[in-house]
């Protein structure tokens, strides 16, 4: 019987009984950091741990586009926000070019700043 890991427990019980808000700044909160560690890994020369984390990023915004509910006319900006990100996130892939990941993250930090204030002002409601 594999060995019981209590930190996985409470992130999957986490996750599990997170609403969909908290979920989605789960998600912000994910591609952020996966985006620093690319950084870092640019920076150290590890070009293949740059690769996987540009690409786990990449995987949170392309779910963000794929869960958009287009009824609603914000929907479209966000679309476009996201075309914006997942084709830098491209660029940076290609190049290995921190620069780009860093212009990334800051509007990554910028949404997630944004979600955390609807969802306090929503919980206020």
């Amino acid at each position: 019987m594999p060995a019981r890991n209590p930190f996985a427990e409470y992130t999957q019980n986490k996750i599990l009984s997170a609403s969909p808000a908290e979920v989605t700044l789960m998600l912000y909160e994910g591609a952020i950091k996966f985006c620093n560690i690319a950084i870092m890994a640019i920076e150290s020369g590890e070009t293949e741990k740059a690769h996987v984390n540009i690409k786990k990023t990449q995987r949170i915004i392309e779910e963000f586009r794929n869960t958009l509910d287009h009824k609603y006319e914000v929907a479209e900006e966000f679309d476009k926000i996201y075309i914006y990100l997942l084709q830098r996130l491209l660029d940076a892939n290609m190049t290995k070019d921190k620069a780009i990941l860093e212009e990334v993250n800051m509007h990554l930090r910028s949404v997630r700043d944004t979600w955390k204030e609807v969802m306090k002002r929503c919980n206020q409601a």
